[in-house]
């Protein structure tokens, strides 16, 4: 805060630091390539299915347009030929990617939050040693303005200058950083369950986040829950596990009290394991590390005293306004909703006997503002893979997209408020159900409503030399318009509010009301 002298008065003016939301923008790419079979593994016969994860290793803001790099990271399960009939196999490839997001206006210094996912994708096999394989995936920038502005908070020391006043809430950024989380595990296979061969896959899916605002620190925790498929030794035969691992950490943060918001965005940065023995000597334990990366903030909700007008009966003063663009958050919910189907297997498939791997995650989120409801339509990707009945032929894969609609209850919203959305799966289930593959999946969107305006601000006031126009020598009786109030009034006519009040025998400068006759001070009365 800080201040200045103008001819006997002391201007309080105060800096402002602020952050607002600027825009929202989405590019779809694609990712193509063509990928070797390494000499250790076998001929692929059939691929099974393919997942990926696009990892976004830098991203920046340039002039018009926001420029993105990352990595698609694959996991390509295929069929081999093995002397018992078709075995499972894996391998992992990566991929790098870049590309740029238009976004009107942008500049260098703003910054922006960056999420790829994956939509769609294609495989094919070019023969025995070599697969090709299209990622079609879409990047979300949230793009946000760091931003400051200079007003005068007060005049004082002087009591011939009448001051209005209004308040006026800012979201203040108070605490930013990225973060961590890691933890291990160590999965113990019992003697019911053959020894480990090869993983096939592990999924590792995050629920239950939550960053929580402390007196002076901030939590943040989350569970990720691990599906794994592994491969027997000696043996054709694939295994499911599941764990579910958690994780949590405290970061002390100053100036951070427990009445404030938090957002954060969590992502699986990595994971690493090894298959180790146990006292027999057996392969039967497998240990597992998960290291969760992302980003939190806190804000408070600040209301700020400041000074909307001002005038001096006695001096000629001359405000300077400056017009500054807003963005406060207006409201904020979540809400979960079940998503069920049934999905068929490929026609002439075999009939699934046992499910031994499920994945899902949600796509292509688009919202809209209805009836004090963000309505939110998505797609949840799913991906199956099941033992079938077939001796030689044991292991299938089924792929589907289930769309679903939910919606998040936010009171007051207007359709020109901007929003910003989010949504996962917390738990996804998937068993045989008459011959099909039932798919139950819990959805957790949460939503943020943002009301944008532009404020006028004071941000100097400066005393003119020419004299102030005088009182007329007479009183003058007023009848009031429409929108008149006592403020406007005492400026317009070069008096107080506190004459007004007191030669009218008013209660408050609330109590006048349409053609009322009021009395407006002359020189006499001074």
């Amino acid at each position: 805060m800080g201040g200045m002298n103008l001819a006997g008065l002391d201007v309080i003016k105060e800096n402002i630091e602020y952050e607002r939301l600027y825009s929202i923008s989405a590019s779809d790419a694609v990712l193509k390539g063509e990928y070797l079979i390494p000499d250790t593994h076998p001929d692929v016969v059939k691929i099974l299915t393919v997942e990926a994860k696009p990892v976004i290793t830098n991203k920046e803001v340039v002039q018009e347009r926001v420029y993105v790099e990352g990595q698609v990271e694959y996991n390509v399960i295929y069929l081999a030929k093995e002397d018992e009939g078709l075995g499972v196999h894996t391998i992992s490839y990566s991929d790098k990617f870049a590309n740029y997001i238009d976004v009107a206006g942008a500049e260098h210094r703003m910054v922006c939050d960056a999420e790829s996912e994956v939509e769609h994708i294609n495989s094919n096999i070019i023969n025995e040693r070599k697969v090709s394989l299209e990622c079609i995936f879409s990047t979300k920038c949230t793009v946000y303005k760091k931003d400051s502005f200079e007003f005068v908070k007060d005049i004082e020391g002087s009591g011939d200058v009448e001051v209005k006043k209004r308040s006026e809430a800012f979201d203040k950024l108070v605490y930013e950083k990225k973060f961590d989380l890691s933890t291990k595990a160590s999965v113990q296979i019992g003697m019911d369950k053959p020894q480990i061969g090869k993983i096939i896959k592990i999924n590792a899916q995050l629920h239950k986040k939550e960053v929580r605002a402390l007196d002076g620190r901030v939590q943040i925790s989350c569970y990720c829950k691990l599906d794994i498929l592994y491969k027997a030794t000696d043996s054709r035969e694939l295994v499911p596990l599941e764990d579910d691992l958690f994780l949590t950490k405290e970061e002390d943060a100053e100036n951070v009290s427990s009445s404030m918001i938090t957002d954060g965005d969590f992502r699986v940065a990595a994971s690493e394991y090894s298959i180790g023995e146990d006292d027999l000597g057996e392969a039967r334990t497998l240990d597992i590390e998960v290291l969760v990366g992302g980003e939190l903030k806190v804000y408070s909700k600040e209301e700020l005293e400041i000074i909307e007008d001002a005038y001096s009966p006695a001096r000629n003063m001359e405000l300077k306004k400056d017009d500054v663009d807003m963005t406060v958050l207006h409201g904020q919910g979540s809400n979960e909703t079940i998503v069920k189907d049934n999905i068929e297997p490929e026609e002439g498939a075999n009939e699934p006997l046992q499910i031994l791997a499920s994945k899902g995650d949600v796509v292509s989120l688009e919202n809209k503002i209805v009836d004090n409801k963000i309505v939110i339509d998505g797609i949840v990707n799913v991906n199956v893979m099941y033992k079938t009945a077939d001796a030689e032929n044991s292991v299938a894969n089924v792929n589907s997209e289930i769309p679903f609609t939910t919606a998040v209850d936010i009171q007051d919203i207007k359709t020109d408020m901007k929003s910003v959305v989010k949504a996962w799966i917390e738990n996804l289930q998937a068993s045989i159900e008459a011959h099909t593959i039932a798919i139950k999946a819990v959805i957790n969107a949460s939503a943020k409503v943002y009301l944008q305006s532009k404020k006028q601000y004071i941000s100097e006031v400066e005393e003119k030399e020419e004299e102030v126009q005088g009182k007329k020598a007479s009183i003058t009786i007023y009848s009031v318009q429409k929108n008149d109030t006592l403020w406007d009034l005492a400026k317009k006519f070069n008096t107080t509010i506190a004459e007004l009040l007191k030669i009218n025998d008013l209660e408050g400068p609330d109590s006048i009301c349409v053609n009322q006759k009021i009395i407006i001070p002359g020189r006499a009365l001074m």
